[in-house]
């Protein structure tokens, strides 16, 4: 039906249109008869066009979200309205609320690049075509099993010719007007905050399939993802350790170098000092990241819903709010953290000792000094890493994605190192603020540090360098954080037996 309409030449297209395709329609050695959406053929744009005048039943020169149902249905295809919604949504580009065109063949070509990947995934014999026994292998491999049966079922709801396999213009006509934002490969292979822990928390969580939900799959990487940040904080420990320090400590007057930091870290307390503040660090990586995960899901239930995954802005703020809600639960350790990372050789004898003289001297409400700024840390943090991360994965896709949505080790360890580099260099600011307000103690009768205060203290004594004390450190410990969170990451999943694909 799609493929019939896309097939059908018409003789009044848009003057750019006919432009595009008057070169090579005019011979008729370059009429390519076979029918395909986004085939790149000759009579491409042609077709596409054709296509929208079907859908365009107002005839406005847009297609709105009634315009495709209407369309649609004439042509024997039936979405739901929120289907629809997501369509104009994914493609509407002016936000206008229709798709001109132009929007509507810039929605299919992105759209038609995701389905071929898919596609290419599904056929195992790499023949091109899908049979019941490469869809029943592919869901196995997503943790869903399905009866032989169950799978010629799925064939025959695309199978056109009746040969109980799938071709390519099958698969592409059955799904080309189908809303799909995260297919559930690119989901697979392109997770980083799970993955990645360069020591803040502070990510948009990763989207999982509905098949890694239903099946359990989702806590072992969540396990998986926690056991990796705890390996790599603690061998990143030292250079954290020496960020605090530089944050809190280094000034004009007092200019910490990286090699005189750890020498004085090593002369004050020895080897063992350089871990210091590392075991509340680990600590609170399991009960932040439960947190986190549960409250995104019960956001996206709110923002969206809970079985389809949810666009870039979206994302944003489910992911922000679900940072926001674990942050303000485990925000105690946060600063028992930094406490602990600046205590001098026998100030404290471990974690409880330090809580509990903080609790006598200073009160509750020194267990959540740099709340503010840590909080709006959160957005651009977030923000810039999720936008960052997602610009460099549909780059690749564009342009390097042939046979699979599977972007290899390096280029999954760059983008990530190059999104979370971006993200924390555009919040440490306030990240340096948080950590001065939670390493001042409180002294009886003294004025209480406010964050716009402390701002203009430090742009006032230190100038605008001021408040990236301790950047160096910090970037010097996100490769190898990067690098050793993943190694743990895959091993760990090998050990939970979550499939490796």
């Amino acid at each position: 039906m799609v493929s019939s309409v896309l097939c059908r030449c018409v003789a009044s297209p848009p003057p750019d249109a006919a432009a595009a395709a008057s070169s090579s329609a005019s011979s008729p050695a370059s009429v390519d008869p076979c029918g395909g959406a986004v085939c790149g053929g000759p009579d491409h744009r042609l077709r596409l066009w054709s296509l929208f005048q079907t859908l365009d039943v107002n005839r406005d020169g847009g297609l709105c979200v009634n315009d495709l149902a209407v369309g649609l249905r004439r042509l024997g295809l039936h979405r739901t309205e929120g289907e629809l919604r997501k369509i104009v949504q994914a493609g509407d580009k002016d936000l206008d609320g229709q798709l001109d065109f132009e929007e509507f063949v810039h929605y299919l070509q992105d759209h038609e690049k995701k389905l071929r990947l898919v596609f290419k995934s599904l056929d195992k014999k790499n023949d091109g075509r899908i049979d019941a026994q490469e869809i029943m292998q592919s869901l196995r491999d997503l943790g869903v099993k399905i009866s032989e049966q169950q799978a010629e079922k799925i064939l025959k709801s695309m199978d056109k010719n009746g040969t109980m396999t799938i071709d390519w213009n099958e698969w592409r006509d059955y799904h080309l007007l189908h809303p799909v934002e995260n297919i559930p490969e690119i989901i697979l292979y392109w997770k980083h905050s799970t993955i990645f822990d360069v020591g803040e928390n502070l990510t948009v969580p990763d989207e999982f399939t509905m098949e890694e939900r239903q099946t359990g799959m989702w806590w072992r990487h969540l396990v998986a993802g926690g056991g990796a940040g705890a390996v790599s904080r603690t061998c990143t420990a030292p250079l954290d350790r020496l960020k605090v320090l530089m944050q809190v400590h280094a000034s004009r007057s007092n200019n910490m170098c990286i090699v005189g930091g750890f020498t004085q870290m090593i002369r004050e307390g020895g080897t063992k000092s350089l871990w210091r503040g590392n075991g509340i660090n680990v600590l609170k990586i399991a009960p932040e990241s439960a947190i986190k995960f549960m409250a995104y899901e019960q956001i996206k239930r709110l923002v969206g819903s809970d079985q389809e995954t949810l666009r870039i802005h979206e994302r944003l703020v489910a992911g922000s709010l679900a940072g926001a809600i674990a942050q303000s639960s485990i925000y105690p350790m946060e600063v028992l953290k930094t406490r602990m990372a600046l205590r001098k050789t026998g100030q404290y004898s471990g974690m409880l000792d330090c809580a509990r003289k903080i609790l006598a001297r200073e009160g509750i409400a020194a267990f959540y000094k740099g709340y503010v700024p840590n909080m709006l840390g959160i957005i651009p943090y977030a923000g810039i890493d999720l936008a960052v991360y997602e610009t460099l994965k549909n780059a690749w896709l564009q342009r390097y994605a042939v046979n699979s949505a599977d972007p290899g080790v390096f280029v999954l360890l760059a983008c990530g190192t190059m999104s979370s580099t971006c993200g924390q260099l555009a919040s440490y600011p306030l990240a340096l603020v948080r950590t001065r307000m939670q390493a001042q103690a409180s002294i009886e009768g003294a004025p209480e540090v406010t964050m716009s205060s402390l701002f203009r203290q430090i742009l006032r004594t230190e100038g605008a360098f001021g408040l990236y004390r301790g950047l160096a450190p910090n970037f010097m410990k996100v490769i190898p954080a990067v690098s050793i969170s993943y190694v743990v990451y895959e091993n760990l999943k090998i050990t939970l037996g979550v499939q490796s694909r």
